[in-house]
């Protein structure tokens, strides 16, 4: 089942279009649109962190909405392209938060969340997050549309169907891309996905 009807999925684009436009009132119609599948994606990756995570899915949505609005320089094109750009945005505001956690502790356990196919199952690879995001990287460089694959399905939480959406590929060419990405990133991390044992 789509996670949004297709005249919504309309609306949305339309929306989009108007707000680039320059239409004041189209920024308004639109988050009501957005917002409760933005929360369902927040929430969906928080219930992979620990559980004391202090960020949760109401401020993660609305620091992502923040920030996209403020993308003045963005002209919209469809759903798709908004979707996209604020899979990158949760990105960046989760690592950003990890590493904040990260320096405010010294020697703490380890913060790790599943590289799942499903993103929301627990998985028996757990790797830390400020790892993923250096490894989503390095994986960038050597192969900039695998990259946006873990970008889009891991960090955004979009479905196969969505990400062929917002990179114009077919859905098998993203499960392949997929495929081969969790693969160089399980061998880029198993040393690091070890979890952290106390005396």
């Amino acid at each position: 089942m789509p996670f949004i009807r297709e005249p919504v999925r309309e609306d949305i684009t339309a929306l989009l279009r108007a707000w680039t436009g320059g239409d004041v009132r189209a920024e308004e119609q639109l988050l009501p649109l957005i917002y409760a599948d933005l929360r369902r994606r927040a929430a969906g990756y928080l219930r992979r962190e620990r559980r004391n995570h202090t960020l949760n899915p109401t401020a993660l949505v609305h620091e992502t909405y923040l920030r996209l609005v403020d993308q003045r320089e963005v002209t919209w094109q469809n759903r798709a392209h908004f979707y996209g750009i604020a899979a990158a945005m949760m990105r960046r505001i989760l690592v950003d938060h990890a590493r904040s956690h990260e320096a405010g502790k010294r020697g703490g356990a380890w913060r790790q969340v599943p590289l799942d196919d499903d993103l929301a199952a627990a998985s028996a690879q757990n790797v830390d997050l400020i790892a993923v995001d250096t490894a989503v990287d390095e994986l960038t460089t050597l192969d900039p549309r695998q990259g946006r694959v873990v970008e889009l399905r891991f960090f955004g939480g979009l479905s196969v169907e969505e990400t062929a959406e917002v990179l114009g590929v077919s859905p098998a060419t993203v499960k392949r891309e997929w495929t081969m990405a969790k693969a160089w990133l399980h061998r880029r991390l198993t040393p690091l996905s070890v979890p952290h044992r106390g005396v």
